[in-house]
């Protein structure tokens, strides 16, 4: 019964979102996004639902630029972060951090699975 309890506590989103906070992560609510949790580090961001076993990510991570997420797209035959007519430089140093985010992200929300 006691591993039942356990089990059930890291799935709770609230223990989930505890440690990601606790792990560098900031945490940020949309009113476009009503049912998501925004989860914020290095100008990366991702969004967070709900679900019955745990959060799970929402599409893809993308790149901060201001109140919205640029998502990582082809223009022009080079890399940047979109949203609708605005951009921003993919550069390598962006990606990287951008690479490190969605895995630390993914391996701290498969740990609570």
């Amino acid at each position: 019964m006691s591993q039942w309890i356990n089990d059930s506590v890291e799935m709770d989103p609230s223990h989930q979102l505890a440690r990601l906070y606790q792990s560098g992560f900031d945490l940020q609510t949309f009113d476009r996004f009503p049912r998501a949790v925004g989860v914020v580090r290095d100008n990366c961001i991702a969004l967070l639902e709900a679900t019955p076993n745990g959060l799970r990510m929402i599409g893809t991570p993308g790149w901060r630029m201001g109140d919205v997420m640029g998502v990582l797209t082809q223009q022009g035959g080079r890399q940047v972060f979109q949203y609708k007519s605005e951009t921003v430089e993919a550069t390598p140093e962006r990606l990287e951090a951008l690479r490190r985010f969605r895995e630390e992200l993914q391996n701290l929300l498969a740990a609570a699975a």
